[in-house]
């Protein structure tokens, strides 16, 4: 077991993302999130599902099997960098957006248990005791 010291102070935040996205990533297909701000974040699962995103083929292999657990952090990734695809380029990931700048996804570790949170738009600072219960099941995380 780790036994160094997780940083004080503000070092991590959630995002929010309506499933099916977030299981994509939790699979390991979607490396790219359309966001910004670099560092570790909660990967919350919003409230509700994009059902119209479970019709693309892509989203529906990603998935496929999983529980699309909604209102509560399903895992923890780190945000490796952040780019933008030149305007003459194919985009980066079948997942990026044109014209929006890509999150570049990397560490993600999924929950054993979801964690049940209220999320919101944009990112947010997680309560301590929701970070606690989170890094309970993550022994071994260190930043």
């Amino acid at each position: 077991m780790n036994t160094a010291p997780l940083p004080e102070g503000d070092w991590i935040r959630g995002i929010t993302i309506r499933q099916p996205w977030t299981a994509a990533i939790l699979a390991g297909h979607k490396t790219i999130e359309n966001r910004p701000r670099p560092g570790w974040v909660l990967l919350h699962a919003g409230g509700q599902i994009d059902r119209r995103a479970l019709r693309d083929p892509l989203v529906a292999h990603a998935v496929r099997g999983r529980e699309l657990m909604t209102g509560a952090v399903l895992g923890i990734a780190r945000i490796a960098a952040l780019h933008q695809d030149p305007d003459d380029a194919a985009p980066c990931t079948p997942w990026s957006i044109p014209a929006a700048w890509h999150l570049e996804l990397a560490d993600v570790q999924e929950l054993a248990l979801p964690v049940p949170a209220t999320g919101q738009l944009g990112p947010w600072r997680p309560a301590p005791d929701l970070l606690e219960r989170v890094l309970d099941q993550l022994p071994n995380f260190r930043p």
